[in-house]
C-alpha cells in the first residue's frame, strides 16, 4: 500500500512537472525569439538556431532619427507618467477620503467612458481641438493627452490601494500636528507604494507604446516617437528590440527599489 502511494505521488508529480515545462516553453519561445531575432541575419517565425550577426543593429542606427526617436518616446513617456501618477494619486486620494454625493458612480462612470470613448472614436474631436489649440507637433502637449486617456483607470486603480489605508494612521499623524501635505506624503503614499509603482510602470508602457496619437498629433518625422518611427525601420527585429530596452529597464528598476509588493512602510 505504501508502495503504491509513492508510485501515485511520484507519477502526479511527474505530470505537474511536465505540464509546468510545456506551459514554461509556451512562454519562453516567443520571448527567446524576439530576443535573438535581431541578432538573425534572416529572421523568420519558424523556430531554428539563428545565423548570428550585428548587421541588423547596424542598420538600425545608421537610422537618421533612430536615436532621436528613443529621446522623443522617453519624453512623452515622461509627461504621461508624471501626469497620469500624480493628478491620478491626488483625485484616488480626494475621491477615497472625501465625501461627494454620487462618488461611485462617478468613479465608474469615467471608467465607463474612458473604456467607451477611446481609440479611433475619440481622434477627430481631439485633433481638431488640439488644431485650434495650436498644438499640433508639441510633445508635451501630446504626452498631456496621452495621459488623459489614462487617467480615468489610474484613478480607478489607485482607489482601491487607498482605501485600504487605515484612516487611523491619518489621524494620529494629525494629533501630533502633522499638516494634510505632510499626511499624504508620509503617511498615505508610503502605504499605497506597490499601488504607486503598479501605476507608473503601466502608465510608461502605455505611453511607450501608443502609436495612433502621435502619429497624428506630431507631424514631423524630428518628434515622432520611436512607436510611429518603427514602421519606417528596415530591421524590424533590431528595431523592435532596441525599443523593448527602455520598459524592461523600468521594470527592472521599480520591481528592485519598490517591489511590487502589496505592503508599504510609514516614514518615521
Amino acid at each position: 500500500m505504501t508502495q503504491f502511494m509513492t508510485f501515485r505521488q511520484m507519477l502526479r508529480r511527474s505530470v505537474y512537472v511536465i505540464f509546468m515545462a510545456v506551459v514554461l516553453a509556451f512562454f519562453a519561445v516567443p520571448m527567446l525569439w524576439l530576443a535573438s531575432a535581431p541578432f538573425d541575419s534572416d529572421p523568420g517565425l519558424g523556430l531554428r538556431w539563428p545565423d548570428w550577426t550585428l548587421d541588423n543593429w547596424r542598420i538600425t542606427f545608421d537610422h537618421p532619427y533612430a536615436l532621436g526617436s528613443l529621446v522623443n518616446s522617453i519624453i512623452l513617456c515622461v509627461v504621461a507618467t508624471a501626469v497620469t501618477t500624480v493628478f491620478g494619486t491626488l483625485a484616488a486620494y480626494a475621491l477615497s477620503r472625501v465625501r461627494i454625493p454620487g462618488r461611485d458612480a462617478l468613479l465608474y462612470l469615467l471608467l465607463l467612458l474612458s473604456s467607451v470613448v477611446t481609440g479611433t472614436a475619440a481622434m477627430v474631436p481631439i485633433f481638431v481641438m488640439m488644431f485650434q489649440l495650436g498644438l499640433i507637433n508639441s510633445q508635451y502637449a501630446t504626452g498631456l493627452v496621452i495621459a488623459g486617456g489614462m487617467l480615468p483607470a489610474a484613478i480607478f486603480i489607485l482607489k482601491d490601494f487607498i482605501d485600504s489605508v487605515p484612516r487611523s494612521y491619518e489621524e494620529s499623524a494629525r494629533v501630533f500636528g502633522a499638516s494634510p501635505t505632510q499626511v499624504l506624503l508620509h503617511v498615505v503614499l508610503p502605504v499605497a507604494r506597490p499601488g504607486i509603482a503598479t501605476i507608473l510602470v503601466w502608465a510608461f508602457v502605455q505611453a511607450w507604446g501608443n502609436f495612433l496619437l502621435p502619429f497624428l498629433l506630431l507631424r514631423d518625422v524630428e518628434r515622432q516617437p520611436a512607436a510611429v518611427l518603427l514602421r519606417t525601420l528596415k530591421d524590424e527585429g533590431g528595431s523592435a528590440n532596441l525599443t523593448a530596452i527602455p520598459v524592461v529597464a523600468l521594470y527592472l528598476f521599480v520591481s528592485k527599489r519598490y517591489g511590487f509588493r502589496f505592503h508599504g512602510g510609514i516614514k518615521a
